[in-house]
């Protein structure tokens, strides 16, 4: 009688995706969503951003209400300059139409708030229907960098020519429960 010797060779597990994602997102029903994908969700606080998807990626979530208060009350442009200085490829994903409150803005305001984010600070402006639509398209980006190419998972971005007082601030405000409010202090 012959003996067969049969070796199974087990395939390497598949690369899994990683996307941070920030604590405060938590409630928008994005994490339920982005379960429904091949990926690993970790919640972090983040200083910048609410979806980290690679060494470069950040993407900035805001509801069409969100961005229009954001605009009303100065900090767009204030959050489009620390995605841009922490990151290479920052996105900003505009979630919904309905602003709510547009009666009390003109048009022309938020025209402009766009043409200042993709021109001026050359940040991509990408347009979602719904938290499934973001969802989805959150996790075809992190695919895209991190198997397609190659690309790292890294917390923070990397700011260019940081001066000694900006370095000591970005560091101290990556400590756990550090607000950057708290590390300027």
């Amino acid at each position: 009688m012959v003996k067969q010797i049969v070796k199974f060779y087990s395939l390497p597990e598949p690369p899994k995706i990683i996307i941070y994602v920030d604590k405060r997102e938590a409630s928008s029903g994005i994490l339920q969503e982005l379960s429904g994908f091949e990926c690993t969700v970790e919640e972090k606080f983040l200083v910048v951003g609410d979806f980290i998807l690679s060494d470069r990626v950040v993407v900035e979530r805001k509801t069409a209400r969100d961005f229009l208060q954001s605009v009303i009350d100065g900090r767009l442009f204030k959050q489009m300059q620390n995605l841009k200085q922490n990151f290479e490829k920052p996105v900003l994903l505009i979630e919904g139409q309905n602003y709510g409150d547009e009666d009390r803005v003109n048009k022309n305001v938020i025209r402009g708030a766009l043409a200042s984010i993709a021109l001026d600070y050359a940040i991509p402006i990408l347009w979602t229907k719904n938290i499934s639509e973001t969802a989805g398209l959150i996790y075809w980006i992190a695919r895209r960098e991190q198997l397609d190419e190659k690309r790292t998972v890294a917390v923070r971005g990397k700011k260019k020519n940081r001066g000694v007082k900006e370095a000591q601030e970005f560091l101290v405000a990556g400590l756990p429960g550090i607000s950057t409010v708290r590390a300027r202090e």
